[in-house]
Order: structure tokens, then sequence, then C-alpha cells
């Protein structure tokens, strides 16, 4: 499919033969893959039938290793464990008098509703539970079961990623800087009340995602895996390879039997304890590199991609941890973050890939800021923006987004705090009429999204909130605020406020959504764009039967203009920006027919004549 991936063609037989190689060992000294990721069954702490607890953990540097609690009172030296070859240590606590654990210990056992099949179609509602209430407070995981799903639902995504699961102490580091992997995050409730939500999200057919962070390490010592054995090289590299010099955080060494053991442990476990149905895997593009894309750009040069500045082992990693995912759950879901175009990051192990499904565009959210930033209206670029949108490896799918998490946080903006800024304070109320700079704002808001949706990818992510064009920022709670959490927190009060126009944007992502669900345009093969006319700044483009016209002139509408289309026939207004339940004018005639005619145009077979108002959008 691609004769310049020709030069590189040993690197990719390299890599797949080193996967075999460690798919070979696995078997003759484990058992095979299946055993060796259910070590969870018997590292950690494990209790026995007869209500003994059975502790095992690796720690080869580790001259002594002991067990301390509110069970012996936070004795350091009463429990002692006893040292094992390779580095393991185990320790048994017999059961109490009266037959109970030593550590107490109260178990609940409960029905799981059956996973979701893989949607053809993937529409992500990335998600932080934390911040998922209007109150300024951490938000619980039956606060996100009762109050947002059910939104969720509602808007037609079907596919949850919750950020921020996997236990950090430093809440304001987003779920980036994890201290304990077989911990789900208890500052937002018990285990078993992230079973319930996962369970309830698939009782609605929704799947849920995992957001992963199997890149790097807090450097915490007291309570992370940094120093575990008293070493700097138990888990990591020994610095300055085992330390991320921008993110402060430790750097696993993936050439380690026991680290492979700890990182796919912990996907099998994720999927199997709590019954996730993926993964998104965090800073792939760090680990996929020696230099950790700091300080370097990625032109596409596929020399950029094969060499020695790239990290095998951790890329070998990452084919290991797909190929086992996708062998015993055939309807994983994984996605990786990567910003480099790593060829071949989204096939198959068997090909010499790295065995991801999706890709996140993240071009595409860089690309609308810097529009927004820098250009006037009439300065916009259709050529660029279709470019951009469309810019991305055949064969290999990607996850399109308008605007990402990072863009919500403090010293950013978001895509609706770019176009309206503070008029979202005092102009969003429908009881007086629109500003211009509302009515821009509004009109760009569902153009940019929809755009994004069906042009940019094989999926559609959307950060909580963004959905409705929540205002202002996400700032957690930290000294420079004083410890407030005014900013961490989503405003879906707004929505229940009828006469804001938040309602508005939310009822077009809900549509927009649905209609995807029903014409399937993401799972099409990709866009024909048959029209970037830089003077009537207007994109036209035709994917899964569904026609689409945008017109971003400012103030430029078009009567009876002629759009090129494939499939012959009658055609109908779909979804319509301008309607005013969208916050629109309501300048169109929905019962309108529009009729193809046999004179092909802008490579089309067919066309027709149709009208377009200015900063509006049609689906035919």
């Amino acid at each position: 499919m691609d004769p310049y991936l020709k030069p590189f063609e040993q690197d990719l037989k390299r890599r797949h033969e080193h996967l075999q190689k460690l798919l070979l060992q696995l078997e003759e000294t484990e058992g095979g893959f299946d055993q060796f990721t259910r070590s969870y069954r018997s590292f950690g702490v494990q209790r026995q039938p007869d209500n003994s607890l059975f502790f095992k953990e690796w720690a080869p540097g580790a001259e002594a290793l002991f067990l301390t609690g509110d069970f012996n009172d936070w004795n350091k030296f009463s429990n002692p464990y006893a040292k094992k070859e390779f580095g393991k240590w185990e320790l048994i606590l017999p059961p109490k008098h009266d037959g109970s654990p030593a550590v107490d210990h109260n178990s609940k056992l409960k029905h799981i509703h059956p996973r979701p099949k893989k949607p053809t179609s993937l529409r992500i509602y990335e998600a932080h539970v934390g911040i998922a209430s209007p109150e300024p407070k951490v938000a619980s995981y039956s606060n996100f079961t009762t109050n947002v799903l059910p939104r969720i639902k509602d808007l037609g995504y079907n596919c949850i990623q919750l950020m921020a699961i996997m236990e950090h102490v430093y809440y304001a580091c987003f779920g980036y800087q994890i201290t304990s992997y077989f911990a789900a995050s208890s500052r937002y409730g018990t285990p078993d009340e992230l079973k319930q939500l996962i369970d309830v999200a698939h009782s609605m057919g929704i799947v849920v995602l995992l957001d992963v962070v199997h890149s790097h390490a807090s450097k915490n010592t007291e309570d992370g895996l940094n120093r575990f054995d008293g070493t700097d090289s138990c888990f990591f590299h020994s610095p300055p390879r085992g330390e991320h010099s921008l993110w402060d955080s430790r750097l696993f060494n993936y050439s380690s039997w026991e680290v492979l053991r700890f990182l796919l442990s912990n996907l099998r476990w994720w999927m199997e304890e709590y019954r996730f149905d993926g993964f998104r895997f965090d800073g792939v593009t760090s680990m996929l590199y020696h230099h950790h894309g700091i300080g370097t750009g990625f032109s596409g040069d596929y020399n950029e991609y094969f060499g020695l500045h790239v990290d095998e082992d951790s890329l070998v990693y990452l084919m290991l941890a797909n190929h086992i995912l996708h062998t015993l759950y055939p309807d994983c879901i994984t996605i990786a973050e990567d910003v480099s175009g790593m060829p071949a990051l989204c096939r198959g192990v068997q090909e010499g890939g790295l065995g991801f499904d999706y890709r996140l565009a993240m071009a595409i959210p860089d690309k609308w800021i810097q529009i927004l930033k820098e250009l006037k209206d009439e300065d916009w670029n259709m050529g660029d923006i279709a470019f951009t949108l469309t810019n991305r490896r055949y064969g290999e799918k990607c996850i399109a987004y308008a605007e990402s998490h990072d863009q919500a946080l403090v010293g950013d903006k978001t895509l609706a705090f770019w176009l309206m800024d503070k008029e979202m304070y005092t102009n969003m109320s429908t009881l007086i009429p629109m500003s211009p700079i509302i009515d821009r704002g509004i009109q760009l808001h569902k153009m940019i999204r929809l755009l994004t949706h069906g042009l940019g990818g094989e999926g559609y992510l959307n950060f909580i909130g963004n959905e409705f064009g929540h205002p202002e920022w996400l700032d957690f709670p930290r000294e420079g605020n004083n410890q407030s959490y005014h900013y961490a927190r989503r405003q879906f009060n707004l929505l229940d406020t009828d006469h804001l126009r938040y309602c508005q944007l939310y009822a077009f992502d809900r549509d927009m959504n649905r209609a995807e669900d029903e014409y399937g345009w993401l799972a099409a093969p990709p866009a024909f764009v048959s029209a970037k006319h830089e003077g009537d700044k207007v994109i036209v483009f035709d994917r899964a039967n569904v026609l689409f016209i945008f017109n971003f002139h400012p103030n430029r509408s078009f009567q009876d203009y002629r759009v090129g289309v494939e499939a012959a026939g009658k055609y109908k207004i779909k979804l319509d920006s301008d309607e005013v339940q969208y916050g629109g004018h309501g300048r169109l005639d929905h019962n309108t027919d529009f009729f193809t005619e046999p004179h092909p145009f802008n490579g089309r077979s067919n066309s027709m004549l149709v009208n377009i108002s200015n900063m509006t959008f049609l689906t035919h």
C-alpha cells in the first residue's frame, strides 16, 4: 500500500521478529501470555481459601521487605517478607482466631452486564469523573452514573473515555502522574461504584475506555513505584534515561521481564476486574523515541520513524500489548496518542505494525486554535483547512476532534471561549437579541464541529462540557488558586436554564451524532472534497451518500449555488445549522426537494443548485 516504506522493510521485519521472539519466550517460561497477564492473581495480595493472605512482590534491589498498616498498628518490622529467586518476595499472614482474614475486608458479588459490541462508528465522550458536576467539589462515580451517563446517551455518544481513573496523589495532574497502577482512584468513591458506572454504561450500549498511562510514572517514593526496592532502577531505567525532563517523572524499562509482567497484567486487570472495553494509551510519542519528542519536529520524512532514535523496546511493548489485548478480547479498542505520525501505528502486528485501532488526529485541534488566534474571518484558507482534516495515512483510522482537553485548562481557551470570550457572561440569553460576537461564535462553533466530525477521521471525540460550549476554563485546586474548586467543575446547570443558548449548542451536538448514527459517515471511506472555494469561502464534500456544504463567508449568502454530487436523485436537507433550535436564523425552507442534473461538476458525475446562507452548513 505504501511503496515509500520499501527502504525500511528490514526495520519492520526486525520489529516483528522481536515480537515473535518475546511471544516464544513467554510460551517457554510462563506458559504463554494468557498466564503471564494473569499475574495479578499471584502478585500483590491474594486471599486464600482458608482466609490466609498471600503477599508477593518483585523488588530485586531490596535488602529486606516488610508489610505495615492498620492491622499491625503500623509496626514497620513485625511482618517481614521472605526472599525468593529472581528478586521475588513472599509473605503469608494466617487468618485470625475467628477464621477471618488478618487484614479486614468486605467483598460483594453482583451480576455483570455483557459488554456491548465494538461500534463501527466511534463517537467518544471524553470525561473526568471528578469535575462532572456543577458543584465546587470532587464529584463521585455515583454522580456520574446517575447524572452524566443519561446525558451522554441522549447526546448520541457510544463510547466514554475516562480520564484520571488510575490512582494519582496529586489531583491537579489531570490523572497523568500515576502512583498506584492496580487501584481505581478512591477520591471519587469505591471500586464497586466504578464497576456500577461501567455496568450501567454497558446496559445503555456504551463502551468504556480507560486513559491508561504506561508511558511514565510519578516520581513519588512514599506512595509510588519510584525506588520501590531502594534503587533507582527497579521498574525504570536508571537516570538519565529513566527520567522525563519535561514531565518530571520516571520512564519504564520495557526490556525488563518483570516490567512487562507488571504492565501487561495491569492492562488485563483493568479489562477483567472493571470490565473496561479498551484503552487510550497516553504519551505514545514519548515512548516511541529516545528523544521523547522533546525539541523535535516531525516533517513526515520516513527516516524520522526508523533508526537508532526509535526506542524499539517500548515500541515492541506496544505491539505485544495490542497483540495480547486483541487476541484475548477481539472487540477491544486501543487508541494511540501520537503526534509524530509513525507509519503503521494502526496496522496489524502481523504486518510489522503496532496494532492500534485508532490514532488521535492531534493536528486538527491545533489548526482550529491557530486559525482563531491568528486569522480574520475573511482570511480563512479553505484549502488549508480541508488539507489538515484529510491529511492522514490511508488504511490507518484516526479519531478527529475539534478541541483537546488541554485547551480547556487555565492558560488556554476552549473554542467557545476563543470565539465569544467575556460576552458569554452577559449575552447568552435568548431573551435579548444576539450580539454580533455571540452570533458569529455560535455559528462557527457548530460549523467547526461538524466539519471535523464529517471530514476529519474515522472516529470523533468531544471533551466533557464542550458539546454545549462550556464557558471559562478548567483549573484544579492548587496553591496558586487557594485550593479552589470553582473552576474544577462542569456547569451542567447552564443546560437546564431554558433561556440560555447553551441548550441550543447541546441540541445541535445531539442531532449531529444522531445523524452520523443514521448514515454512518465515520465508518465510510474518506470523503471526496469537490469544492474548496477561497473567494466564496465554501467547502463541499460527500461521504456515505451524504452531501456536506459549508459556507464560511462572514457576510455572503448564495442563491442557486451549483455543487457537485456523485449519486443522482432527490436530496432533502437533513441537518441545517441555521435552524432556530440550534441558535440559527431559520432562513431555509426544509420542505424543498433538490434534484440532481446529469451535469458533471468539480469531479463529480452530477450536480445540483442549492441556496446556502452565510456562516451556515447543510447536510443532504
